[in-house]
């Protein structure tokens, strides 16, 4: 639906027609995951029932849509900023997460509890490292009508964790790498690919649906696009298959952001191994085109910072509320957000990465 100005004249701005793509890219992906998930009767009982929840969720949208109150389907709810690693170009670590005040566990399960009230289908739990804070998953056990993708490096996934896990089959691992093990550990560290392709056996033994998060580059794109290392990973049990383009939040490494090239083939390139090998294939940003610009600021999702900050992206630093003083629904009033909405055909991606990122002048000068 595209929406008229008080003259007549369309105003693009509103377009809410991408609404209705975004929701089918959901069902979409839940729809692979039920296909992946056939060898497993209760894996594929459960992603049969997310279905229909999913729906519900979405009918929750729409009805906060008519009441003036936009809910994006996907939450990212960054837990921590603390990390075991160290790894390069980290944004969470560029941004100093590490030293802010963190919000308190019971207020991550209100804020999830209103989260599910408004209609959010999916919330991403993210960090820093999220393990470091295991009592989150006594906040998931909570909410088996959302999905909970888990993003980790896998290093403190020990035995309790990965027994707690089966339990949560809403709770869905994603295992971050860079490649194989020489640009795994350029980045991570020494050993980090050894251990988390162990981390990676231990969830595939348990007969946990998981997948993995690929920080995708100019010098690894061939690398992680290519059948082999998509093989390796899916016969190795990994079902999900995130690929995330960097950002270059440090400086100096710009050189590391997709080139043109790269950025229009992924993809067709995503497309075929998905095609070729099966899986959950996803990118993020991905193809904002087809949505009319940048999903952030609600539009498609939200980010809540370690203390609590409403922001527009995980890549943008920037708020003008905290969730420690209101509640999700009068957040996402934020005129901040509002107005990277109602300005989101301007956030088009010219060199890969967040297009917030490349637009920060602009975004702060809205502050």
């Amino acid at each position: 639906m595209q929406h008229k100005d008080p003259k007549g004249v369309p105003n693009k701005s509103r377009d809410t027609g991408y609404i209705d793509r975004f929701n089918r890219e959901i069902r979409d992906a839940f729809r692979d995951a039920l296909q992946e998930s056939f060898k497993s009767p209760a894996l594929a009982l459960f992603f049969a029932r997310t279905a229909l929840t999913q729906r519900r969720a979405a009918r929750k949208r729409l009805a906060r849509e008519k009441q003036g109150i936009h809910v994006p389907p996907l939450l990212i709810a960054s837990v921590t900023g603390k990390c075991n690693l160290n790894c390069k170009g980290c944004y969470a670590q560029s941004q100093r997460w590490a030293k802010v005040k963190e919000l308190p566990i019971p207020r991550w399960q209100e804020i999830i509890r209103e989260a599910h009230e408004l209609g959010v289908s999916v919330v991403m739990i993210a960090g820093g490292e999220p393990l470091t804070r295991p009592e989150i998953l006594d906040v998931t056990r909570r909410f088996p009508e959302i999905i909970f993708p888990l993003f980790t490096n896998g290093l403190l996934l020990d035995d309790r964790l990965v027994k707690e896990l089966r339990r949560q089959r809403h709770v869905l691992p994603v295992i971050s790498l860079e490649g194989f093990e020489l640009e795994t550990d350029e980045r991570r560290g020494l050993g980090v690919y050894d251990r988390a392709r162990r981390a990676i056996a231990r969830l595939a033994g348990s007969d946990i649906f998981f997948g993995v998060s690929l920080t995708i580059t100019r010098r690894n794109f061939a690398l992680l696009t290519g059948p082999r290392f998509f093989k390796t990973l899916h016969d190795a049990g990994a079902r999900i298959f995130i690929y995330v383009e960097y950002t270059p939040i440090q400086e100096g490494t710009e050189d590391l952001v997709l080139t043109r090239e790269q950025k229009a083939g992924l993809e067709a390139r995503k497309l075929k191994l998905r095609a070729q090998y099966g899986g959950v294939v996803i990118g993020f940003p991905g193809d904002e085109e087809q949505y009319g610009g940048c999903l952030a600021a609600g539009r498609g999702f939200i980010h809540v910072g370690p203390d609590g900050s409403l922001e527009p992206c995980p890549f943008a630093p920037y708020s003008d509320t905290n969730l420690r003083k209101s509640t999700l629904k009068e957040a996402l009033k934020s005129e901040l957000l509002r107005k990277i909405r109602d300005n989101h055909g301007r956030l088009s991606e010219t060199r890969g990465g967040c297009a917030l990122w490349e637009n920060r002048e602009w975004v702060r000068s809205l502050l």
